[in-house]
């Protein structure tokens, strides 16, 4: 299940005016930092697969292949 944060600039900037932290954990960019780090990452495993579908490659990461050690 995917979350939907709003970012709020309106509120975030009145809650920085008020004391609160920008930055650490629970800070007001928080939220917008994962939600931009999980978008970035999504899209870069995506890419890889898109790339490994058009040079015809099958997916052998799927768990049920023999390891060899």
């Amino acid at each position: 299940m995917e979350e939907k944060i709003e970012f709020d600039f309106d509120e975030i900037l009145k809650e920085f005016r008020n004391g609160k932290r920008l930055t650490g954990k629970g800070g007001l960019l928080a939220p917008l930092i994962k939600q931009l780090t999980e978008a970035a990452l999504e899209a870069k495993v995506e890419s890889h697969i898109a790339n490994d579908v058009l040079k015809g490659k099958p997916n052998i990461r799927n768990g049920f292949n023999k390891k060899n050690y």
